[in-house]
């Protein structure tokens, strides 16, 4: 991947705070911040305008650290700012949402000291969709531990917002609500006052901030947010108590992403900030769909017959890969793993496999392989052992939080693997931080209530539509989420989605491997127009527009592959639903559009195709069930 990487500098000198701060704004000067320069603990006031309106979305945003040595919170003094610095960098993405990508916005530095000449600096940029900060310090203390970061966002009762209960896993609902006090949970049963990334926000009507973190390098820990102490309060909670810092020290991004909802979907912020490719040959890493045998046949991978008529399927439906989940290595029933995969390969299908991380769920009846990837010689050991094989990727599952020893072992993961050309897939794991930036091979990631759990629990069932229709607005912003969508039968539970509504998620969800959960039977059996858009699926964009829709209500969302769009619009209501697909996309410079939408039941497709976009409406209005949806393809 080539890029072109500059600063310009306006002014390089540090200025005095006694003749007062201008604010930062980005390039658009549509935000601005502004930091505090009293004396005590250092806040960011940050403002939103837009169409002569003038928005104030956090005002005294509390900031700072603690360590077991300073107090790099309290009694600071704003002793120095540097004056903004333009940063102006275009980089290309081999998966998500967008391949040309642009990183620009304006930096300045605030350096905060302490009574005891001890010193903190607070670095904000601002961009056009948004703020992002971080901490740097220098530790000169052996042995010195930050116990605590300050950063505080103020989220007064009454703003509409979505946010998810802290779990390990990722793995919860984004629950519309207007107050900080929270219901119990219905898997813990216990009064939430912690929240997972991202946690999505309407300060003012239209106008919305997605929070989140980014940029997580090594020996740095994950953050959640919590308003125990203060329900109007969401203070950050390091996931390490103890967190060991040595020399200079940077934190990861506080990323705030801000606009309309289209400025939030359609953002790139959260791999804006984080570090470039560190994969210098990219051409063994290619996107695609891939055949997936849990959701119907949780055991099944340990079943040589059962895997064999999953690569049949990838190979009748042109998908590029098929995995083998978890207990592969006890296949029987005619054959072993080395025979899967060469069945595989003789089929020109690439295989990946499963792993436990052996960090959570390894106990007793605890699936395998586990153990393998722990230590560096025997990850090693096993990556060649794979490479030799023919195996092109990993699914590693049951990942146990976001300390920094968890974090570093999956950036080995990460980085052991560009040797051996394995593509990895996080399972049972941590939210996408930018990592999809700086490690392209990391092609997706769980860290969602996926319709997996329609193989668990029965309340997917009655949730999923609304579920589905939040997700695009609030998780699948921060990178790829490998939620398996199109389901068109049943597993344990059933789903009441309609099949033009599962069709859609396959477009509207982004994941560089689209792991399609249903039987082979299941997709073979779907009208010749279906097969034939689901074999052709494209699973990394060239760019994305969100065209409609609101949380849990509704999304209409476009996304371009070379030439050719792809529009996929979903009801999360219980009632009929009119979406629209405006003209935007409908601009006279195709020839063809293929509308797939609700039949005349929940189970059953409405196929339309006009060899000229003149046979359509300028603006088309598309008719949905409840649970419903549609796919457009505009050639």
């Amino acid at each position: 991947m080539q890029r072109i990487i500059y600063l310009a500098i306006l002014l390089s000198f540090t200025i005095s705070c006694q003749s007062g701060l201008k604010p930062l704004t980005s390039p658009n000067g549509k935000i601005r911040v502004e930091a505090s320069n009293t004396v005590g603990q250092p806040t960011l006031t940050i403002t939103y305008s837009d169409a002569g309106s003038s928005y104030t979305l956090f005002d005294n945003l509390l900031t700072g650290l603690k360590t077991d040595r300073r107090n790099l919170t309290d009694s600071m003094k704003l002793v120095s700012v540097t004056s903004p610095v333009e940063i102006v960098e275009e980089y290309t993405m081999i998966t998500g949402k967008k391949s040309d990508c642009s990183n620009h916005g304006f930096e300045s530095t605030f350096s905060y000291e302490n009574p005891k000449g001890e010193k903190l600096d607070l670095i904000v940029r601002t961009y056009d969709d948004g703020v992002t900060f971080r901490y740097r310090f220098n530790s000169l203390n052996e042995g010195e531990n930050i116990m605590e970061e300050a950063t505080t966002y103020p989220i007064a009762e009454g703003i509409r917002r979505w946010n998810q209960p802290l779990k390990i896993d990722y793995e919860g609902f984004y629950t519309p609500t207007q107050s900080g006090i929270s219901d119990r949970d219905p898997r813990s049963g216990h009064i939430n006052t912690s929240w997972s990334y991202p946690l999505l926000l309407e300060p003012s009507d239209s106008v919305f901030v997605l929070i989140t973190e980014a940029n997580i390098q090594r020996n740095r820990c994950g953050s959640y947010l919590s308003n125990a102490a203060d329900s109007s309060a969401y203070r950050l909670q390091l996931a390490d108590k103890l967190l060991p810092v040595t020399g200079s020290w940077e934190s990861p991004w506080r990323v705030l992403i801000i606009g309309t909802l289209a400025d939030v979907v359609e953002s790139t912020l959260v791999t804006d900030v984080s570090e470039p490719s560190k994969v210098a040959d990219t051409s063994w890493i290619s996107p695609g769909p891939a055949a997936w045998i849990y959701w119907a046949h949780n055991n099944g991978s340990n079943d040589f017959q059962k895997v064999k008529e999953y690569i049949d399927l990838a190979a009748e439906m042109q998908w590029p890969y098929n995995l083998i989940d978890w207990k592969w290595n006890e296949m029987g029933n005619g054959g072993t793993v080395n025979d899967a995969v060469q069945y595989a390969a003789e089929k020109e299908i690439k295989t990946l496999l499963w792993y436990n991380s052996s960090t959570s769920w390894n106990g007793e009846g605890a699936p395998g392989p586990l153990f393998v990837l722990n230590g560096k010689e025997s990850r090693l050991n096993e990556y060649r052992k794979l490479n030799e094989m023919g195996v092109s990727g990993i699914k590693v599952d049951f990942f146990n939080g976001d300390g920094h020893e968890e974090m570093n072992y999956y950036l080995d993961l990460l980085e052991d693997a560009i040797d051996a050309q394995l593509l990895i897939n996080f399972h049972g794991a941590t939210l996408p931080r930018g990592w999809q930036r700086t490690y392209p091979h990391m092609m997706t990631v769980e860290a969602v209530y996926g319709a997996e759990w329609y193989n668990n629990r029965p309340i997917l069932t009655e949730r999923a539509a609304r579920h589905n229709a939040t997700l695009p607005f609030t998780r699948n912003v921060v990178g790829p989420m490998d939620y398996t969508p199109g389901t068109f039968s049943d597993s344990q539970h059933p789903h009441i989605t309609s099949h033009g509504h599962e069709l859609a998620l396959t477009v509207l969800f982004e994941s560089a491997l689209q792991h399609m959960p249903d039987r082979p039977e299941s997709y073979l059996s779907l009208p010749e127009p279906v097969r034939e858009f689901l074999s052709g699926l494209p699973t990394a964009w060239d760019e994305t527009k969100l065209l409609n829709g609101y949380p849990g209500e509704s999304v209409v969302l476009a996304r371009r592959k070379g030439d050719n769009w792809f529009v996929a619009g979903i009801n999360g209501t219980d009632e009929p639903l009119s979406l629209t697909l405006p003209h935007l996309l409908l601009d006279g410079t195709h020839d063809t559009i293929t509308l797939f939408r609700d039949g005349v039941d929940q189970r059953s497709f409405a196929i339309e195709e006009a060899s000229a976009l003149s046979d359509f409406p300028e603006t088309i209005k598309v008719e949905c069930l409840p649970r419903g949806g549609f796919v457009a393809i505009i050639n």
